[in-house]
């Protein structure tokens, strides 16, 4: 008896050694559905990583097709689908073995996605000449030397008139010299100083871009469920391959004819572009020339069509109360300017006064302030109850739940975001702004960072701008007497630096990664890996761009826009210190207007259920990103009625596949010929630049 006793449990010791050590390779093989391999994490990073160090070269020397461009980038899409294709090619040689699922493509992808905009717009493009421009352009005629720089903080700036001189110069012969000498060659004790202060600031407010992402996620992914339409084609894609449909998906016969449509057009115009004999098909219409300068109209007089299948794929895949908001709103708003001076209000430009907003041109554009608040306040109001719980949990009046919805618990988010801003705050105290000039700023930098993400992930909208800057929404609010010398030269400066340029900001591709990694296990190894591929795609950004700068000079470089604006914002900063502009009405009346008019517009949305207008659109209005995109949305958009209105969900269904498949030939002939460009002097532009 004992001794069957002893073989039964031998027998039961064996079969579980053995059906462990089975489930254990076979895991391997096989990776459960919400583990991501340390190989995802590595190969996600070294593509991360070149993509940083490749992307000022191919930008700003090459004058390519932007590697980035947007927050749907061409060069991690574009790696991402011939990743996809390689390892299902793999995956039908080895059978028995999977290199990478594709919820772990997908995580390589996102991790590309966030450095895509750290390597130029989103921070290195303009970097280096808003901390160079007050010593290097100042002049006798502009006074900068008297009327700025005893303003200027010295930890934030090189003090080594030298390295500023060759970093618009270049080394002297270093066109000539091998990369290894140029880098010894570059004056980095000029660098370290204020590279270590600013990469501080920025890494803190990564960090907050990611705990405010982490709070946000619950309430904006799982309580409202709100769609991303940039996510849809990646994830279709990876699904495909981890269901194994690949071949059915790419030989669908509305992804093939989607994909031939800008195959065919962009082989055209391309071969075009370097032969001129060879015809082509226009995708840029300038209806300005047909439009009077006078009369309900006037406002269209520069009105231009652009034709691009892939943003008429998105606007397709995005929500019709939405896409129909985008090109409406642009259109009233155009017809608003023709209105006005209709009734014989015609309101000089120079009633702005002194604006910080990259594209803010007009008076009646500062709707967007008042508009942009009430919007920021509709949104805490929706996660009231959210707010309400995370409060509570921050202070133990609720326990604690971990899940795999967020990256880290509530608790430590709330904290950290806490002490993150009071890091911030004393930061810019520190350098000379007054604390509660710090705080408001700050916090009206955040919010508009908000409410941007909102409008990008739920909008779908690759490509965006922002009107007005935060610095103008707190003169409209509190008077231009708010600033004082020093403390509007630093706002302008760090709004320069991260919260104006959105067209490759952060925190939108943050909670594209939260969607992603959300219903993982290992959370926090996941967040780690992000903090990582960040601080490590800062310092390759600074890197490359160092070395490009003293390899060829600035001036031979295409940094003409970078340095446009930059000086536009330093002339703004002495104009505002010598003459401090008095409040304008007409800034004041819009202000309210657009506060009145999205007010309106949140109550409508929120309580009438048939209400076909969405608030976010009315927030594009005056991007300048909208003058390029609208009529892919209304394209999009009709594409979209019409199919629901005729053939129902099940023709959606299959018409979908097509403009998905206008989505991945164009970006895919966008990186051809990125490709091709890297051979040229000239490269043919498939995207926006």
């Amino acid at each position: 008896m004992a001794k069957t006793v002893h073989l039964h449990f031998g027998a039961l010791f064996f079969n579980r050694y053995y059906h462990n050590r089975i489930i254990s390779i076979v895991n391997d093989s096989h990776p459960a559905d919400d583990r991501i391999r340390f190989r995802a994490f590595a190969i996600g990073v070294l593509l991360a990583v070149f993509i940083c160090a490749v992307t000022p070269y191919n930008n700003a020397f090459l004058q390519a097709t932007p590697l980035g461009g947007g927050h749907f980038p061409l060069a991690p899409f574009v790696i991402l689908v011939w990743l996809t294709l390689l390892i299902a090619l793999l995956k039908l040689i080895f059978r028995n073995h999977i290199l990478l699922t594709g919820k772990e493509l997908l995580f390589a992808w996102i991790l590309m996605v966030l450095v895509s905009g750290i390597a130029y717009t989103g921070l290195i493009r303009t970097f280096f000449i808003n901390l160079t421009a007050p010593f290097h352009f100042a002049t006798v005629e502009n006074r900068w030397e008297e009327t700025l720089q005893p303003f200027l903080p010295h930890a934030w700036y090189p003090q080594n008139a030298n390295a500023v001189q060759m970093l618009y110069d270049g080394l002297p012969g270093g066109r000539q010299m091998p990369w290894r000498e140029v880098i010894f060659q570059i004056p980095w004790s000029a660098w370290i100083g204020p590279l270590t202060i600013w990469s501080g600031f920025i890494l803190l407010c990564y960090a907050m871009m990611i705990l405010t992402v982490n709070i946000a996620s619950r309430q904006w992914l799982h309580h409202e469920r709100m769609n991303l339409p940039l996510l849809q084609v990646p994830q279709m894609i990876e699904d495909a391959l981890d269901q194994h449909q690949l071949i059915r998906f790419f030989s669908n016969r509305y992804v093939r004819a989607g994909i031939l449509i800008p195959v065919l057009l962009h082989l055209l115009n391309g071969l075009n572009f370097y032969f001129p004999s060879i015809p082509q098909i226009p995708t840029l219409i300038l209806a300005g020339p047909y439009i009077p300068s006078q009369g309900i109209f006037s406002g269209f007089i520069k009105l231009k069509i652009y034709l691009y299948p892939a943003f008429i794929g998105l606007a397709f895949l995005t929500s019709k109360q939405i896409s129909f908001s985008f090109w409406f709103f642009y259109l009233i708003g155009g017809l608003l300017i023709g209105l006005l001076g209709i009734l014989g209000y015609s309101i000089p430009d120079a009633a702005l006064g002194i604006t910080f907003g990259p594209t803010l041109a007009r008076p009646e554009e500062t709707q967007m302030l008042g508009a942009y608040g009430v919007f920021f306040v509709f949104l805490l109001w929706l996660g009231r109850q959210h707010l309400t719980e995370v409060i509570r949990q921050a202070f133990g009046l609720s326990p604690s739940v971990s899940t795999t919805d967020e990256w880290i618990s509530l608790r430590m988010s709330f904290w950290g975001l806490s002490i993150g801003f009071s890091g911030l705050v004393a930061w810019c105290h520190y350098f000379g702004m007054p604390l509660w000039v710090s705080v408001l700023f700050l916090l009206a930098c955040f919010m508009v960072m908000i409410v941007a993400t909102r409008v990008i992930c739920q909008g779908g909208i690759a490509y965006f701008t922002l009107t007005a800057a935060p610095i103008d929404g707190l003169t409209a609010l509190f008077g231009p007497k708010l600033f004082s010398g020093a403390g509007i030269l630093m706002a302008a400066v760090i709004q320069k630096v991260l919260f104006v340029d959105l067209r490759e900001s952060l925190m939108p591709s943050l909670l594209h990664a939260g969607k992603i990694t959300n219903r993982l296990s290992r959370q926090r190894l996941i967040i780690s890996g992000i903090g990582f591929v960040l601080v490590i795609g800062v310092i390759v950004s600074f890197f490359s761009m160092l070395f490009l700068c003293y390899r060829y000079g600035i001036r031979e470089l295409e940094l003409d826009w970078a340095t446009r604006t930059t000086l536009g914002v330093y002339d703004n900063i002495q104009t505002y210190m010598n003459a401090p502009p008095a409040r304008s009405n007409w800034v004041i009346i819009f202000s309210l207007a657009g506060a009145a008019v999205m007010t309106g517009l949140v109550i409508c949305y929120h309580r009438i259920y048939w209400w076909p207008i969405h608030p976010i659109g009315y927030l594009t209005a005056y991007s300048s990103a909208m003058r390029i995109l609208w009529i892919s949305f209304f394209l999009g958009w009709l594409c979209n009625a019409l199919c629901m209105r005729y053939g129902g969900v099940s023709l959606f269904k299959k018409l979908r596949y097509f403009f998905i498949g206008l989505i991945i030939g164009d970006f895919l002939m966008g990186g051809i010929w990125a490709v091709i460009g890297l051979w040229g002097n000239t490269s043919y532009l498939v995207l926006p630049d």
